[in-house]
């Protein structure tokens, strides 16, 4: 069972500006080649750091709205919410190493 949950306009607000833990929110589309290679990292990352963070992802074909909002212009984008405000953006592919740093640091 995958650590991490789907998210939609409807439940942005509530799952993950209201959460009591830092939130990553993978912004993919199915069609994305990219989102596909980033998703098994943020899997192995989600086991990893389970607890210290939330992770969910936002289809941004069905959610457009809310990837509007956060102006997302390229997939795949992480952004890091702590506490109801944007803290970090994380645009395109990048290796599992250099993501748990980022991530850790925010953590600090």
């Amino acid at each position: 069972m995958s650590l991490i949950q789907e998210v939609t306009d409807s439940n942005f607000q509530t799952e993950v500006l209201e959460a009591d833990v830092p939130v990553v929110v993978d912004f993919w589309a199915p069609w994305c080649g990219p989102c596909r290679m980033v998703a098994p990292v943020l899997e192995e990352i989600a086991e990893q750091m389970n607890g210290k963070l939330k992770f969910v992802k936002l289809n941004t074909d069905d959610n457009q709205q809310t990837a509007s909002k956060y102006g997302i212009m390229a997939i795949p984008s992480m952004l890091i919410f702590q506490s109801g405000q944007e803290k970090d953006r994380v645009v395109g592919f990048k290796p599992k190493d250099q993501l748990v740093t980022q991530l850790e640091s925010l953590l600090d």
